[in-house]
Parts: structure tokens; C-alpha cells; sequence
């Protein structure tokens, strides 16, 4: 893990709960820290979470974002003790919590647009809210011992942090039905083969969930030095122009948008002019901080 860099703001405080780190200069590396509730997220930590990504995405010498748990779980969803407390039918309502997410949804991420890309290191179980997360992210990566699913409707409630509309996109009506209406978990290889996964990480029989935690974040990273290797402007721009297609804009539409509203903001600038320098000149470009 390399020292905190000089940034141009400070991070943002954050609770024991969530943590904090750089494995290189250009990457953030999030860990959901509640390992005895298998990473819950509580009503507090998604508003940290939500200040966490602002800055992330606003600090110019950042580029990727690694989300992982600690423990045996990635998150098995919201606090539903928390919820149970602010429930019970002799509470007043004065005295219950607020039980609202910022817009960005689940722990700040099952539904945020935002501007550069989070990539998901799923360690473990991955249940409700968490599931919805990982809907949402960028790219999974998952150990073999990852396990993901939907179980709201076994327990009375509704995946409404945004994953329904989402899921349906990546697997197909009749797979997002059959996660959303009986709550059956898929395992890493089965989620692999649906969509949801990018990469599963072969973990050997007997090692500790702190090894095959460190195994998962690694391959994470491993995505995550090849995107910060490009040029940033050209992976927000990218990231966008895949955002608006899988979002339901047409083909035409959506490049249409992406023209007039992303492309024409890095065309001739400074890192488009040292990428094609740089390839001219057969030479590593040195790219700089995007200012989109």
C-alpha cells in the first residue's frame, strides 16, 4: 500500500466503519469495515459513502475506485436491526430514524451515475443491498466463494435501491425474474456466465477469508492499473458513452450525446494531444489530471 498522496483536497472524514486507502497514487480502495454484521450498511455510512465518491470523482489525481469487505462477506445488505428498531409498533414516530439514501442509492452506489469508474472486489456473500451494488458498479470481480442474490421478497421487502430496472438490463428478463421472485443465490461461476461478473478468482480449499480477500482485491487492482494506465479524459468519456446505451438511450441518440456533450470537452486537449504524441513518438504517454 503506498503513503496517502498529496491531494488537492482532503479526504473526507469517514467512520471506523469504512476505510480508506491508496494501493497506488491513482487509486482509491474502499472497505465496508463491519465484519461481525457481515457489512451492513447503515443509514449513517451511506451518507459517508455518498461524500467519499463526491470527492473521489472531484479529486483530479484519482482515477479508479476498488469497493471490497472485510470478513466473510462483501455486504450482506442494510442494517436490519437498525431497521427493526425504528420499526417496532409501539415506537413513536419522532423518535424514528430516517430511513432515507442519498440519490446516488445504496451505499452510494447502486445508483450513481457519477463520473469515473468504481470496480467491485467481491470477497464473499453479497445479499441485497450489496447485490444491488455490484448491479450497478463498473466492473465485478469475485472470489470463487462469492455468493449473490435478491432475497428481499423472502423477508417482506423490495429491492427498490434501483437494481430491478438495472438487472433486467444485464441478464435478461427471465434471470432478473427468477433472482427477484424466489431469491435463489447464484455462485460466482453462475453470476460469471449471467453477466454480473467480469472475473472469478480461484481461491484454494482451507486458506483464510483474509487471504482470499487479499487474492479478490488484488485482481480488482489489477483492472484497476490497466484503466489508470489509459488517459483519463478518454475513461470518463468511454465510461459515459456506455452509461447512456445501457441506460435506454438509442444507439444514434445516445452518440449524438456523447459528441456534443463529452467528446467535443477533450478533443484537442492536452491529453488527447500527448496520446497521439506519445504513439507517434513510440513513447509511454504521461498523462495529467482530467479537468472534465
Amino acid at each position: 500500500m503506498s503513503p496517502t498522496p498529496n491531494f488537492s483536497t482532503p479526504t473526507p472524514p469517514l467512520p471506523s466503519t469504512i476505510l480508506a486507502s491508496f494501493p497506488t497514487p491513482q487509486i482509491l480502495l474502499i472497505t465496508l469495515n463491519r465484519p461481525k454484521d457481515l457489512n451492513c450498511i447503515s443509514i449513517p455510512m451511506h451518507y459517508a459513502l455518498e461524500r467519499l465518491y463526491t470527492w473521489y470523482d472531484a479529486e483530479p489525481s484519482l482515477r479508479v475506485a476498488v469497493l471490497t469487505g472485510t470478513g466473510r462477506a462483501f455486504c450482506a445488505g442494510a442494517d436490519l436491526k437498525e431497521w427493526h428498531g425504528d420499526n417496532k409498533p409501539d415506537q413513536k414516530e419522532e423518535e424514528k430514524n430516517d430511513r432515507t439514501m442519498p440519490l446516488s442509492g445504496f451505499g452510494a452506489l447502486s445508483r450513481r451515475g457519477g463520473k469515473k469508474p468504481v470496480i467491485c472486489a467481491v470477497n464473499g456473500i453479497c445479499f441485497g443491498g450489496g447485490c444491488e451494488m455490484i448491479i450497478n458498479a463498473d466492473l465485478v470481480v469475485a472470489s470463487t466463494n462469492a455468493v449473490f442474490g435478491l432475497p428481499e421478497a423472502k423477508i417482506g421487502v423490495v429491492a427498490l435501491a434501483g437494481a430491478l430496472t438495472r438487472l433486467v438490463r444485464t441478464v435478461g428478463r427471465q434471470r432478473a425474474m427468477e433472482m427477484a421472485l424466489t431469491g435463489r443465490p447464484l455462485g460466482a461461476e453462475e453470476a460469471r456466465e449471467w453477466g454480473l461478473v467480469n472475473k472469478v478468482v480461484s481461491v484454494e480449499k482451507g486458506i483464510s477469508q483474509e487471504e482470499i480477500s487479499k487474492k479478490v482485491v488484488e485482481a480488482a487492482i489489477g483492472f484497476a492499473e490497466a484503466i489508470a494506465g489509459n488517459s483519463p479524459d478518454s475513461v470518463i468519456v468511454s465510461r459515459e458513452g456506455v452509461k447512456l446505451g445501457w441506460e435506454g438511450v438509442g444507439a444514434e441518440e445516445g452518440t449524438r450525446l456523447l459528441m456534443e456533450n463529452w467528446y467535443s470537452r477533450i478533443d484537442k486537449g492536452v491529453n488527447m494531444r500527448e496520446g497521439v504524441a506519445s504513439f507517434v513518438e513510440k513513447r509511454k504517454p504521461k498523462w495529467v489530471g482530467s479537468k472534465l
